[in-house]
């Protein structure tokens, strides 16, 4: 399959454009922090605000920006090749507002994190079963909590702290959908080729649901409902490195987290001390990018 850049350059260089991102979200904010306080809060344990804002407010944010952004971007990849639709994606789908719908029950019931995760992936896969079968044819609260629910509708990711368990899940699916690429390649052709090779569909698509479901779920659980990025980022990938699936999702997963990252960024800083919703940045962006597609699939 043709690739037009190197993977050996594109990778390495996702890499250090998502580490550069890392660092200007670590420094840049209302509260600046220069290189040397930067330094010193990661590398030292000496007290200070620098370490404090860096430790508790801005690294967690980070993380959480990247693998939610991954998350969603390799959700994405996957459903387009599901439904051989190259405008399919969690947030156009429905897929994230099935998700949202069942976190936001969990919240409201005061459920812990794990429960909330548990409903939204819940609530994710209901909705995905619901868009495939169309696509198949016949056969107690408080205005604290409204607010923050609200905020969080419109993508939020101030609060999260389960940064780390969302890096492992990336790192997993990531894995997971290279070593079925080869499948995916297959699938991506027609469910009756796929057929003719030997491939078990019934039980690859179900897997693959299941698979998105889940990493929209978690995603929406720990972030909200962020648009489009699950859209933008396959796309971008397949334009620089072809239509391999091998090389297609671990660079959107790489690319998904940067570009959250970066909107992320932008919402912190564009009217600091203020914040944006960082879901309506990547709409922002989206939305342009989503008509331009339907453009190009006209008949």
């Amino acid at each position: 399959m043709h690739r037009r850049l190197p993977l050996s350059f594109a990778l390495p260089l996702l890499f250090l454009a998502s580490a550069g991102l890392l660092g200007l979200s670590l420094a840049l904010g209302s509260v600046p922090i220069s290189a040397g306080e930067l330094v010193s809060a990661l590398a030292t344990d000496a007290p200070s605000l620098a370490r404090d804002i860096v430790l508790e407010l801005r690294l967690p944010r980070a993380m959480a920006a990247f693998a939610v952004g991954g998350l969603l971007a390799l959700s994405g990849a996957i459903l387009q090749v599901l439904l051989r639709n190259p405008l399919a994606d969690p947030y156009v789908l429905g897929v994230s507002g099935g998700a949202s719908v069942a976190a936001l029950v969990a919240i409201m019931l005061s459920l812990p994190a794990a429960a909330v995760d548990g409903f939204a992936a819940l609530g994710a896969l209901v909705a995905c079963l619901l868009v495939f079968a169309l696509a198949q044819g016949p056969g107690a609260w408080t205005p604290t909590r409204l607010r923050g629910m609200v905020f969080w509708l419109l993508g939020d990711l101030s609060g999260t702290r389960r940064w780390p368990w969302l890096l492992g899940l990336l790192a997993f699916a990531t894995v997971a959908g290279v070593v079925l690429g080869r499948h995916l390649n297959v699938l991506s052709r027609g469910a009756a080729q796929a057929a003719t090779v030997g491939m078990d569909v019934r039980r690859l698509q179900a897997v693959l649901f299941v698979g998105s479901s889940v990493l929209t779920g978690c995603a929406v659980s720990a972030a909200g409902s962020i648009g489009f990025v699950g859209l933008v980022t396959p796309h971008l990938a397949r334009l620089a490195l072809g239509s391999d699936n091998r090389v297609v999702l671990p660079a959107a997963a790489l690319l998904g987290g940067a570009l959250l990252m970066a909107a992320d960024l932008a919402a912190r800083v564009l009217i600091a001390p203020r914040q944006l919703p960082v879901g309506a940045l990547t709409a922002l962006v989206g939305v342009p990018l989503f008509l331009l597609l339907m453009y190009r699939q006209r008949p």
